[in-house]
């Protein structure tokens, strides 16, 4: 016999849950949070999501389309790869100015928080890192085909510095960084990164 239709957008509960993981980190998340964010019953959450670990495990995916499809999009509309990545870098000290960013990224906030002990949640992390390293990837393709940056240099690992450089901002600006430092050291990045061979 089929159970009750759901009477709730599942993909709104889903994103209010994130970002109350996003704010708060797994562990410190409890079930009741969730219900009283989410407006569900017990009953209706188990049903939907069939636990607290697998609702996160698709806040993770959600996170990660969101923000490779915003840098994607960005790569796309820039005037070059080479504005894109600075943009990239530089635009993390704005997240100063916001108590939102102050989170820091929800990807490196849990593989700070879980490290490797859940595989599942481990796969969630490292498929959100590299598919931003994919869009950094590309952008780089671009930088060097343009003479922005060397073409002997070593994309894959340029792509890892880019990864490393925006975590790392991030989690300046969440440790309570001014604009001014987060700046400077993005600025300082990018220098860097065209003189890299």
């Amino acid at each position: 016999m089929a159970g009750r239709p759901r009477e709730f957008d599942a993909d709104g509960a889903r994103d209010i849950a994130m970002q109350l993981f996003w704010s708060q980190g797994y562990d410190a998340t409890s079930l009741s949070d969730l219900l009283t964010a989410m407006g569900l019953s017990k009953s209706s959450f188990y049903q939907t999501f069939e636990s607290k670990l697998s609702l996160f495990e698709l806040c993770l995916e959600r996170y990660k389309e969101i923000l490779v499809g915003a840098m994607s999009k960005g790569l796309a509309n820039a005037p070059s790869a080479m504005a894109f990545i600075n943009f990239a870098l530089v635009d993390v000290a704005n997240d100063t100015n916001d108590p939102l960013g102050r989170r820091g990224c929800l990807l490196m906030n849990t593989a700070a928080e879980f490290a490797q002990r859940d595989p599942g949640i481990a796969r969630c992390v490292e498929a959100g890192i590299q598919a931003t390293r994919d869009v950094f990837l590309e952008a780089i393709t671009v930088a060097q085909a343009a003479g922005d940056i060397d073409s002997n240099a070593r994309t894959e690992v340029l792509a890892d510095y880019l990864v490393t450089i925006v975590s790392g901002l991030k989690t300046q600006v969440k440790a309570g960084a001014s604009r001014d430092q987060v700046a400077n050291i993005a600025e300082l990045s990018v220098a860097a990164l065209q003189r890299m061979t």
